[in-house]
């Protein structure tokens, strides 16, 4: 198949070098020169997956039309603030095709507070069919061919099949789903206790207090999930339950290296200064507060990153205040 992924930070590189080692014909559009360069001087993407050596025969691309020109499918995979006026620029070069769209972004849009789905439904000529992907999967670990598994789900099931076989491989196993609202909230809204729990190990906390965090974590994504339509069970497996396990307590994640940053004292800046990568649960724990606000669900976890966040709040004061809150029922 011949195959444009848009995005060239880790996750997107590492996507299109599983798609070109399973011999299909990919190409990775990227907007930074030394990313387009590194891949195809070096075959490494310097700038998001150092030290990775890529396909020799995935090829990089500056010019968006020309990446998506005449492709069966287009895995979306920038990050989430910046997917509408990205693939609005390359529905305009898609008009008069239907590729399948995969949309691979692990966020919301921070002005919109949709999921990135919509968001391409909103931007994509009409007819196109898309599909999402998400669940557990370090890019780095992609790459090295580790056993993954993650979640393709699409409101038609037969797309979901069709996604779930572009990237099925020995190593990286696809389960398919239909509900897309509940894989991209799972997806998104886990980074936002990715945050919490690097937060709880940069202040020294224990294993009590991360099991507790994951776990009410995991219910509130559930609530807000729920509120906006998606299914309760599908926060229990990989898109939900397992993404959360896996960025919550993994070396590898960005947003829990933030939040241990955050834990030690350092302000968001600070814990930002020098990163070339997005951490996307910066923007979407502003928009899941929002989001909860709208909807009228509780978060108390994400409004406390926030605060720490956005509003300066020791971090130790925000974990007493959520301890101290009124009692409940579980």
């Amino acid at each position: 198949m011949k195959i444009a992924v848009v995005g060239g930070g880790a996750w997107g590189t590492a996507l299109a070098d599983l798609l070109a080692r399973k011999g299909e014909d990919v190409t990775l559009w990227a907007r930074e020169p030394e990313v387009i360069e590194s891949v195809n001087r070096r075959h490494v993407n310097e700038m998001f997956l150092p030290n990775a050596s890529l396909a020799p025969a995935l090829r990089a691309e500056r010019d968006l039309a020309t990446s998506v020109a005449g492709v069966e499918v287009v895995v979306s995979a920038a990050p989430s603030h910046a997917v509408r006026p990205v693939m609005q620029q390359a529905g305009a070069a898609l008009k008069g095709t239907k590729p399948l769209v995969i949309s691979a972004s692990k966020g919301l849009d921070p002005d919109r507070l949709e999921r990135p789905s919509r968001v391409l439904g909103e931007v994509l000529p009409k007819g196109i069919p898309v599909a999402v992907l998400s669940g557990p999967s370090f890019a780095l670990e992609v790459f090295q061919r580790q056993p993954t598994a993650v979640v393709a789900a699409a409101a038609d099931h037969s797309v979901a099949q069709r996604a779930q076989r572009v990237f099925s491989t020995s190593y990286f196993r696809v389960y398919s789903s239909t509900d897309v609202v509940g894989v991209e909230l799972g997806g998104a809204l886990k980074n936002v206790i990715a945050v919490a729990a690097g937060i709880l190990e940069g202040l020294g906390l224990g294993f009590n207090a991360r099991a507790a965090l994951i776990t009410r974590g995991l219910a509130e994504i559930t609530r807000l999930g729920v509120a906006l339509g998606a299914q309760p069970m599908t926060f229990a497996g990989l898109a939900g339950m397992g993404d959360l396990i896996l960025t919550a307590t993994g070396a590898l994640s960005r947003n829990r290296t933030l939040g241990v940053a955050l834990g030690q004292g350092k302000t968001l800046e600070q814990a930002l200064a020098g990163k070339a990568a997005v951490v996307e649960g910066v923007n979407t724990t502003r928009t899941a507060v929002a989001l909860g606000e709208r909807e009228g669900v509780e978060l108390p976890i994400a409004r406390e990153v926030a605060n720490i966040l956005f509003e300066n709040k020791p971090a130790r004061q925000a974990i007493a205040d959520l301890m101290e809150r009124e009692l409940k029922a579980e």
